[in-house]
């Protein structure tokens, strides 16, 4: 996949598309596609300018007919997230300028206890299994965020980018497919709820301050206190979300 710009330190995003693009399962492909690559394009695992895969390869990857992944792309070019270049070089890209992100769900404020305890469960568990099985080029990719963030404590969109790579780096080091489409799926959900607050740098930084525990943590092979660092990074994200959101 060619892409005009990577975010800067991130991990290579490889792993995170191969579960971007694993195969649709529910009967409801085409709104699965939908999903599927709109939440990549939000989460900035396919940033402004990257090039879709050709159809015939993500058909194959996305397990689906041409016809309904067509129409998935004529979705997403219609709400303004992807156009199509015709010619050569052409092909399907990013837009460069997103769309603003639509309204939250009327609910969502009312529920977001719920996804956030469905990211600590997972989350946790995927910072055990890294503990043991993460190698030295995924723990270094991921010393590189943490840094990248430290630079951006007043760039929010930017700081939000790598944190989630970091997050999903996390779950790309366990080597289990499952849980980089779990880890995906979480931060996109995070993503919705962590958009209705303000971002002052002081709580940027003290986060990312955990973010070097936990990885310290992963690093030096102790289970309890991986799980322990990220469980106290949730939770206190949590508390600043409780603290912040406006009342249902």
């Amino acid at each position: 996949m060619a892409t005009t710009s990577d975010p800067p330190n991130a991990l290579d995003p490889a792993t995170s598309l191969d579960a971007v693009f694993a195969p649709v399962r529910s009967q409801t492909a085409f709104e699965e596609a939908v999903d599927r690559i709109g939440t990549a394009i939000r989460l900035g695992l396919l940033p402004p300018g990257t090039r879709l895969p050709a159809e015939r390869e993500l058909c194959a990857r996305l397990g689906i007919a041409r016809s309904t992944l067509r129409q998935a792309l004529v979705a997403l070019g219609q709400s303004g997230h992807l156009h199509a270049i015709r010619g050569r070089g052409g092909g399907t890209f990013v837009a460069a300028k997103l769309p603003p992100a639509p309204p939250p769900p009327a609910d969502l404020l009312a529920r977001w206890h719920e996804i956030w305890d469905h990211r600590i469960a997972v989350e946790v568990g995927i910072a055990v299994l890294a503990c043991r099985r993460a190698r030295s080029a995924s723990l270094g990719a991921l010393g590189e965020l943490i840094t990248a963030m430290e630079d951006s404590p007043n760039d929010f969109q930017a700081y939000r980018q790598l944190d989630v790579r970091f997050h999903i780096g996390l779950a790309e080091a366990t080597g289990n497919p499952r849980l980089v489409t779990l880890a995906t799926e979480v931060q996109g959900a995070a993503t919705r709820v962590i958009a209705l607050i303000a971002h002052p740098a002081e709580v940027l930084s003290s986060s990312n301050l955990q973010h070097r525990r936990i990885l310290a943590a992963v690093a030096s092979g102790d289970e309890g206190a991986s799980a322990r660092e990220m469980a106290e990074h949730l939770r206190g994200t949590e508390h600043v979300l409780a603290g912040l959101l406006p009342r249902a």
